[in-house]
């Protein structure tokens, strides 16, 4: 069995892309390495290009004989999302619908989508479940939405199976210290703090004020190697034809500013300083998924759902890549 694994280069990516060619898949990575890393795919067989060039797209597929893509490349930064919605909406949307029509004129009949929780906006009740509103605030969140909305279309159309997996907060590295995460800029709170630590410079807390018992903010962390795991699953899942899987992926466990840096404290051995910053604009007080469904459909549950293993397995990747990986 052959995949096709887009945005392979990064940090989810990656680590699934290991992950499936140890359940014995055959991986091809496609990546534009504009945020990836070549160190990180050492090994595979990569190729090169970028999916919003339909061309390029319909040449790959020509090349390969693929059952399946597991599809990643994406921008992901909130914040850029709103400053350059087009940006956004060009490649995760566009560049994503170029890969769907790819498969369906293939005869590719799987297709697993790295979405968010960002397409549910401010949720009304924690835990989340996939029966929550829809209701993204930003461009970056209506961009994933619009293509599980394409995707549910095309299953009905075409025959098309999909699953569409809505990641909570990722984080930690792989246990052995050789592939973790390395964004540049670095915007996740587990990276920073850890990074604050190593250097003796002070981390930010955006707000000490909200409806939570320490008054900061309450996120859900999963960590990476589950949620890599969670796409194979997601491929075994699809065996009949014309299937379609929302599914959340979350640790169901919620963890607060405050406590990540407290357990970073412990897990390091260094006393991280905080400076106290406003609050961001659409920062939810509290995000925690609920990954019930998940369970049900994929027979899937968090292994490394303790906070102190997913910052611990962080730090490993961190002390032994202090420059993150040497493209």
């Amino acid at each position: 069995m052959r995949a096709l694994v887009t945005g392979g280069a990064g940090y989810i990516g990656s680590i699934t892309s290991r992950l499936l060619v140890e359940a014995g898949w055959d991986v091809v990575v496609l990546d534009s390495f504009e945020k990836g890393h070549r160190a990180a795919v050492k090994g595979f067989e990569v190729i090169e290009g970028d999916i919003r060039e339909r061309e390029f797209v319909e040449g790959v597929f020509r090349r390969y004989d693929f059952d399946a893509v597991v599809h990643f490349a994406a921008y992901i930064e909130v914040g850029e999302s709103v400053e350059q919605p087009v940006r956004y909406f060009q490649n995760n949307f566009c560049g994503g619908l170029n890969l769907v029509d790819a498969c369906i004129e293939a005869g590719v009949g799987r297709f697993v989508l790295s979405s968010t929780a960002a397409v549910y906006g401010m949720p009304r009740e924690v835990p989340v479940t996939e029966e929550a509103p829809a209701a993204a605030i930003n461009p970056y969140g209506h961009s994933k939405r619009n293509l599980e909305i394409a995707l549910e279309y095309c299953r009905r159309a075409h025959g098309l199976s999909y699953a569409a997996l809505r990641y909570f907060n990722a984080a930690g590295a792989h246990p052995d210290g050789t592939m973790g995460e390395d964004h540049r800029p670095e915007s996740h709170l587990i990276p920073r703090v850890l990074t604050a630590a190593r250097e003796g410079a002070p981390v930010a807390i955006y707000g000490s004020a909200y409806p939570t018992p320490d008054g900061t903010c309450v996120r859900d962390y999963v960590h990476v190697v589950d949620l890599a795991s969670a796409h194979i699953l997601a491929l075994d899942a699809m065996s009949e034809e014309g299937c379609g899987h929302v599914l959340n992926l979350g640790n169901g466990r919620g963890f607060s500013v405050q406590q990540v840096i407290n357990a970073a404290r412990e897990v390091t051995g260094i006393d991280i300083k905080v400076v106290e910053a406003p609050p961001r604009p659409g920062d939810a007080p509290e995000l925690v998924a609920s990954s019930q469904k998940a369970q049900e459909v994929l027979g899937w549950w968090p292994r490394f759902d303790g906070l102190d293993i997913i910052i611990e397995t962080a730090w490993r990747w961190l002390e032994s890549h202090p420059d993150g990986y040497e493209d």
